[in-house]
């Protein structure tokens, strides 16, 4: 396994070692040295960008010092990317899957590099205008409506998860990540597990999940069409009105002032939930009269995720700005989960 880290050279990304490993596992890829850069913006995996000078690659490989393959498997989003490359969803051409540590460290996957632009605030939209905002955020949900419109068992996917108890899995799954970061009061998240676990509705069929589905996690490129749907980490086969879900609470307004969460949708020109949730239903087909369980539900999942990032706050984990600010929304992604739930 590398010991070292040469210099000039990416954190994690031994050039030299991926240049020896891409010669003999893709013989005449690369037309000269590899130069690459780390691409800021990933939240758990490490994502490059590398180049011979001519053409250009996107690197994977999980976190460094990881030890819990499970959560960071290449294997598994390697497969997910080649199984829907030749379907109607847009994702990165798959090159090579690399099991082998000693080559980086770490297992990973090499795959096209796709121009693009991943849009993560209402600031970076609104360059774009009202009009191609909402062709853009509108064209998220069509590719949704492909993704979910993916049979799995005819792209080798027949095994990639566990569909049957899938919302009830998920919910005890952050229910119990709540219990362990939980050292303070919050008032209505208790009701707000208990209301979700007695409304729990009754799933699809199952279709491939991409898990964490929003705008910031695809590329627009020209004529603001998606080029590119990334981070496939989380995806499984499972509801898919669970995506839906959690497009409709990243599309909600968060009025909070100073808010270390930056999201869309007050950018001019962004479809509502409601309009989002509309347009799915018309193109898929699919009964979504459930769907304030499941926005409530990514509500009380991103309480969770906070409280988390909260939690690790107050021990002195973590490293950077607004973490100090993250407890304070807590309290208001609850409410926002209890009035959905309520209120539909």
């Amino acid at each position: 396994m590398p010991t070292g880290q040469p210099p000039g050279h990416p954190p994690g990304l031994d050039l030299d070692r991926l240049r020896d490993h891409l010669d003999r596992a893709r013989p005449g890829l690369l037309g000269g040295p590899l130069t690459g850069r780390l691409i800021e913006g990933g939240r758990s995996n490490l994502t490059y960008a590398v180049t011979d000078g001519t053409a250009r690659w996107v690197v994977r490989r999980p976190p460094l010092g990881h030890v819990l393959a499970t959560a960071h498997d290449m294997r598994r989003e390697h497969r997910v990317i080649e199984a829907l490359h030749p379907t109607a969803v847009p994702v990165p051409e798959p090159l090579l899957l690399c099991e082998d540590e000693d080559v980086l460290g770490a297992p990973f996957y090499v795959m096209e590099f796709v121009d693009g632009t991943p849009y993560r605030t209402s600031g970076q939209l609104a360059p774009l205008g009202a009009e191609r905002t909402r062709a853009a955020v509108l064209a998220l949900v069509d590719t949704l409506v492909d993704l979910h419109a993916v049979d799995p068992a005819a792209v080798g996917l027949a095994d990639f998860g566990r569909p049957e108890g899938f919302l009830d899995r998920q919910l005890r799954r952050w229910g119990k990540q709540l219990d362990a970061s939980r050292d303070r009061e919050l008032p209505g998240i208790d009701e707000l597990h208990a209301a979700l676990g007695r409304a729990l509705p009754h799933s699809p069929a199952p279709t491939v999940v991409h898990g964490d589905y929003r705008l910031d996690n695809v590329l627009i490129g020209d004529g603001d069409r998606i080029k590119a749907v990334l981070d496939w980490e989380m995806s499984t086969l499972g509801d898919p009105l669970t995506d839906l879900g959690l497009l409709a609470m990243y599309s909600a307004r968060l009025e909070v002032p100073d808010s270390p969460i930056s999201t869309t949708a007050s950018a001019p020109g962004h479809p509502s939930p409601a309009e989002l949730i509309e347009r799915y239903a018309e193109r898929s087909g699919r009964d979504v009269s459930a769907v304030s369980w499941y926005t409530a539900f990514a509500w009380f999942k991103l309480a969770v995720i906070l409280e988390g990032i909260h939690y690790r706050y107050t021990l002195g984990q973590t490293v950077g700005a607004g973490f100090d600010r993250m407890g304070p929304l807590v309290p208001v992604f609850i409410d926002h989960g209890l009035t959905t739930l309520q209120e539909g």
